[in-house]
């Protein structure tokens, strides 16, 4: 690795970093309303088996791309497959990050307000309507702007420090933390009463609620939650030292995402059917439901503080590759520098974030196939530019890139049994770009 090329300083660094990179809106936000409208347990286990099955195999595949080019994403395709077509993937995987990030940044600002609202004790009140809480928020222009603006400025001050001091000093503190706060938070769910129908609900299977939609729903929240696609861990492994295993880096990230998505669950399906709220809100069950939820506890706006702190923190570590990618693509020439490029990217992020920040205000009457602003890019991003990625980068790793130097990542400062490279190699192959195949075009019969 060249010299002037910065590093983890540890491999448990990399893996805090990684984490929080997968661990965001995925986990947190987005894996408990789906599971909620996707019923519960049965959803969960297919969750985990695409996570496994699937989402592994990708997050090493991206691990080895990345190292193995010792590149940023744009450069580390072009160095492992000049001249040819396969080069599009880094950049494809930069637009992606960068249309994520633009509406990502708009949810993070909502989870700052809220944050500072539920600090200074202003969301649970005598007569406060939820909803219409969150409606006047996302309603606001100002307000709405403004945490976009905070958010992407947290974002643009740790990126710009860079990879040691920056990212990885953020995830080493804000990851324990997220774990502590989650293990609070779940101790107290469950020992509320009629905490029990939650769990059942949470953990055990009924899959007559399974349909065809929810699978697909499943796959698309193993890629979501693992931030792979977008090739934001190549970017962050080609920061790797080579004595680090990436079989075992990449299997403690999926346990602790796995971990982390049941916490969520443990911490919000026993405390919603305590109270008689139903676990099918959708999006809005994190700033509707929850607080009311909370209101009707001891100490409520406490432990509601604390969920949204500890959202925060994983809103934010996952924003950070995000924002890592787009700002690694500027400086790996050298020409420009990171403090610069972090300032510039984050304000054209904030400027494409305006209409998505605006989708519930002033532009929600611009519609794109029917949807807002923020619907539309959401979708375009998840349902239809992710499972892309990940189909290409599956390729790639399995009939491009040079199977010597694949052997050689897989194998590195690595203990397993040699089997395990076997049937890593095998899914990549066939498994995983074959399910992507069949669920991306259930996904287009789904729309039309």
């Amino acid at each position: 690795m060249s010299s002037n090329r910065e590093q983890w300083s540890s491999k448990f660094g990399f893996i805090m970093s990684s984490a929080g990179a997968a661990i965001g809106l995925g986990a947190i936000w987005k894996f408990p309303y789906v599971t909620g409208m996707s019923g519960g347990g049965a959803f969960l286990l297919i969750f985990i088996a695409f996570t496994l099955l699937i989402g592994l195999p990708m997050l090493i595949s991206e691990f080895i791309i990345g190292r193995g080019a010792q590149k940023e994403a744009v450069t580390a395709y072009k160095k492992l497959a000049p001249n040819s077509l396969w080069t599009i993937t880094g950049p494809l995987g930069v637009i992606g990050c960068f249309l994520l990030l633009s509406f990502y940044a708009v949810v993070g600002g909502w989870v700052f307000i809220y944050s500072i609202m539920a600090i200074s004790g202003n969301v649970i009140t005598a007569d406060a309507s939820y909803p219409d809480l969150f409606g006047k928020i996302t309603a606001t222009p100002f307000i709405t702007l403004g945490g976009l603006a905070v958010f992407l400025l947290i974002n643009v001050l740790v990126i710009s420090i860079g990879i040691k001091n920056g990212i990885e000093k953020a995830s080493k503190y804000m990851m324990p933390l997220l774990f502590v706060f989650f293990i609070i938070l779940v101790v107290r769910s469950l020992t509320l009463d009629g905490a029990r129908e939650g769990i059942e609900f949470f953990l055990k299977p009924d899959f007559s609620e399974i349909t065809g939609e929810s699978v697909l729903y499943a796959l698309g929240q193993s890629f979501f939650a693992l931030a792979v696609g977008f090739s934001c861990m190549v970017t962050y492994s080609s920061y790797l030292s080579k004595k680090v295993s990436i079989p075992s880096s990449a299997g403690s990230v999926v346990v602790m995402n796995i971990f982390v998505s049941i916490l969520a669950g443990l911490a919000i399906f026993p405390v919603v059917f305590a109270f008689d709220f139903e676990p099918t809100e959708g999006p809005g069950l994190l700033f509707m439901v929850l607080p009311a939820v909370f209101s009707q506890m001891p100490a409520g706006e406490f432990f509601l503080a604390v969920f949204l702190i500890l959202f925060l923190f994983a809103t934010l570590t996952s924003s950070f590759s995000l924002l890592e990618i787009i700002v690694s693509a500027f400086t790996e020439s050298g020409k420009r520098s990171r403090k610069k490029s972090a300032w510039l990217s984050g304000l054209v992020v904030f400027i494409a974030g305006i209409p998505a920040a605006l989708s519930f205000s002033s532009l929600q009457n611009l519609q794109i196939f029917g949807d807002t602003v923020f619907d539309a890019t959401d979708f375009l991003v998840s349902n239809i530019m992710l499972p892309l990625g990940c189909l290409l980068i599956a390729l790639f790793i399995s009939w491009k890139m040079n199977k010597q130097v694949v052997k050689e990542e897989f194998t590195l400062s690595n203990t397993l049994n040699p089997a395990i490279f076997t049937i890593w190699s095998f899914l990549m192959k066939w498994v995983v770009p074959v399910t992507i195949v069949i669920v991306f075009i259930g996904t287009l019969v789904w729309l039309v």
